[in-house]
């Protein structure tokens, strides 16, 4: 089983990437988190992988982060759920919101998201609360908006910035995630600049 890819980043978009491994291109599917975290184009990567094996093919689907990872494999472990619909998913709410839905057992905004039906979102508030609660209290907020990369030090070094300035960290950590999703090029002044307006 692949377990992670280390490359250069051939190609990207909001589904699935191709990353070129000892001249192999892989193509893997990926959630739109995953997406924003990524660098540009022929610039080096590094994804966990789940490794999904079928009778006519292999397939592989790629996270960022270990939570993205976690939740998928806890969606798929949904009878009725197969890993394209639950990418899917986890691409219709940002990790930390859709950890924090199912910790709270609300169905009716796991229906929000195409693709899921009342019976699969039924399905997903039963089967995965117990689990998604634990993650909840074993880290007050997933480590989603941290991701494994070069700007790891950054989204780090604004955190304790927002903390410091009397945030906690449970909101400054979503205000961060969404921060880096609006700016073009992340800066440690304007990464805080803007989780401070989204605080406000």
């Amino acid at each position: 089983m692949i377990a992670y890819l280390t490359g250069s980043l051939l190609k990207k978009d909001p589904q699935s990437v191709i990353v070129d491994v000892g001249g192999v291109g892989y193509e893997v599917f990926i959630p739109i988190s995953t997406f924003y975290a990524l660098p540009e184009e022929n610039e080096g990567v590094r994804l966990k992988i789940y490794t999904h094996v079928r009778d006519d093919a292999l397939v592989l689907f790629g996270f960022q982060t270990t939570l993205e990872k976690d939740l998928f494999g806890m969606l798929i472990s949904v009878s009725g759920i197969g890993p394209k619909l639950a990418v899917n998913i986890l691409s219709g709410m940002g990790p930390q919101e859709l950890l924090h839905v199912i910790a709270q057992g609300d169905a009716g905004r796991l229906r929000a998201i195409p693709g899921v039906g009342k019976k699969t979102a039924d399905r997903i508030a039963l089967e995965l609360k117990d689990g998604a609660l634990k993650a909840v209290h074993e880290k007050e907020v997933p480590s989603v908006s941290m991701p494994e990369g070069p700007d790891q030090s950054l989204v780090e070094d604004t955190l304790s910035a927002l903390v410091n300035l009397g945030y906690s960290t449970r909101s400054a950590n979503a205000a961060i995630e969404k921060a880096r999703g609006r700016l073009t090029e992340v800066s440690l002044e304007s990464l805080i600049r803007e989780a401070l307006t989204l605080l406000a």
